[in-house]
């Protein structure tokens, strides 16, 4: 008796157990909304705003959720009629990144407690952005599929979708773009904002989202946009390959020198754009001329490459000839300060790194992503928890499972350039950091040229450059440079009643 009691005690507390597990499992919130109020200081004027913390679905053909994503609004409170105020709609990249960069670290309300260069400072958290667009636009920060606390859902009878199916629905350029229009046409439509201007930013990858997005939305939810803004753009489908993929890279190498003081005083005392605009002319001139050569050129001219492309790298004439004029970007990490026993960042050459070893052709590590974790994951954390009273078991995502990504048919350069044909209104901006070895803004100059081939829009076209690298808002000048150039570049897209959308 005294056993059957036992058993049947065991099998009592195993079921509420279990309940209690099933209860409290780590679920997410598939539609949700959480409001809270404040108020701040932009350029000197007091602000108030809400922020609005939440879930919304991405629905597949039948209605069904498959995923959802969570956001972050920022909406000025003292604002009574928004349909002449823009909707800024904000994407990081990765792909397979959290919005996180951009969210608290440019454009937001918030910022992480960094000095005036980026580096991190204890203890973690945040503090008041002065430059924040918020004064003059509505914000809303995506976090796609599993990035975040957004996450893929299980179907109707509780399976969760096989790879290759997750794959098909969120992880591609195409997929990526087809799915995030749905979800920001949902977005635009709950939150009244249809008539309102509307521009995409995106970092990084999120460039090549930002751009597959602007003609997604106009040809497939007839939203047009009035502007893409590109930061530290990517590949968007236009190909830097072979000889300009070589040449490219000078510039960037100028600029990385200049900035640790390892060229020649002549180019040394030299204003950096200065220089820059001397080392882009050899390269577009003499350099890529000369690499298209290959193994044709000729003694001579290859020793009087090799001695420019040395005076302006930083590097030894030797390296750039065993180099056979192509240096690689990580060689370039390793090589410029080995002799101080350094390296260089590669998101942010800024930033300096110290290797096991001396030896060896590339950084051990990426010196300036893990001076950003230390800042970014405990601040977003604290952020979104306590400050946005935001609150979940989830696991916030900096940088999500979202491999094999499918890249191919990457035709978003063009679209973008399409959807800039045929909408009179939309207009692209380019801003990238001088110091960016991993998406150089020379790269970025490039696709700027190479966008509108014909030329006839590249009145539409601008290009805005940082003294500060991948993330040139870490900077506090360039933060405050960058924020403006974003208000100035919407202050000259905005339409107006007599202006009509026709060439």
């Amino acid at each position: 008796m005294i056993i059957k009691k036992l058993i049947h005690f065991t099998f009592l507390l195993t079921c509420i157990t279990s309940f209690a597990y099933a209860d409290n499992a780590r679920k997410l919130e598939i539609d949700s909304k959480n409001l809270t109020k404040h108020t701040t200081k932009i350029n000197g004027q007091k602000i108030s705003y809400t922020a609005t913390t939440g879930t919304q679905p991405v629905w597949d053909e039948e209605g069904n959720p498959t995923a959802s994503l969570f956001y972050t609004y920022y909406q000025r409170s003292d604002v009574k009629d928004d349909s002449t105020r823009p909707l800024l709609i904000s994407f990081n990249g990765g792909p397979g990144s959290a919005s996180v960069w951009m969210h608290v670290a440019y454009t937001g309300p918030r910022i992480l407690n960094v000095d005036d260069e980026g580096y991190p400072l204890q203890p973690y958290g945040v503090k008041t952005n002065p430059y924040s667009v918020l004064d003059v636009a509505d914000i809303v920060f995506v976090n796609p599929v599993n990035t975040g606390y957004s996450r893929v859902l299980a179907d109707k009878d509780g399976k969760m979708p096989s790879k290759d199916q997750q794959k098909k629905l969120f992880f591609g350029v195409n997929a990526d773009v087809k799915y995030l229009a749905d979800w920001i046409t949902t977005f635009v439509s709950r939150n009244d904002r249809w008539r309102s201007p509307k521009y995409l930013i995106g970092e990084s990858y999120g460039t090549t989202r930002v751009s597959g997005l602007a003609l997604e939305l106009q040809s497939r939810q007839w939203m047009y946009v009035n502007g893409v803004i590109l930061v530290s753009p990517t590949d968007i489908g236009i190909k830097r390959e072979g000889p300009v993929k070589a040449a490219n890279r000078l510039p960037y190498f100028a600029a990385a020198a200049w900035y640790h003081k390892a060229l020649e005083s002549s180019l040394q005392n030299k204003p950096l754009l200065t220089l820059l605009d001397e080392v882009e002319v050899f390269t577009i001139n003499k350099y890529l001329p000369a690499l298209a050569k290959g193994a044709f050129i000729s003694d001579d001219e290859k020793q009087t490459i090799a001695q420019q492309v040395a005076h302006y790298s930083g590097l030894s004439k030797k390296e750039v000839l065993r180099s056979n004029l192509d240096i690689n970007n990580s060689y370039f990490w390793k090589e410029l300060l080995r002799d101080r026993e350094q390296t260089i960042g590669r998101l942010d050459s800024r930033y300096l790194g110290i290797d096991e070893k001396a030896t060896g052709s590339r950084p051990d590590y990426n010196a300036e992503l893990t001076s950003w974790l230390h800042s970014f994951t405990p601040a977003i954390n604290y952020y979104l928890r306590e400050e946005l009273d935001y609150k979940t078991d989830i696991k916030y995502n900096m940088f999500g499972n979202v491999h094999p990504w499918d890249r191919s048919n990457n035709k978003t350069g063009e679209n973008l350039r399409l959807a800039m044909a045929s909408n009179p209104y939309l207009n692209v901006m380019i801003q990238s950091g001088y110091f960016d070895g991993a998406t150089n803004y020379f790269d970025a100059k490039y696709t700027m040229w190479q966008l509108d081939p014909s030329g006839k829009m590249k009145d539409r076209l601008s290009f805005k450059g940082y003294e500060s690298g991948h993330m040139m808002y870490l900077r506090h000048e360039d933060l405050k440079l960058s924020n403006d150039d974003i208000r100035n570049f919407m202050k000259k897209t905005l339409p107006n009643s007599k202006q009509a959308a026709k060439y």
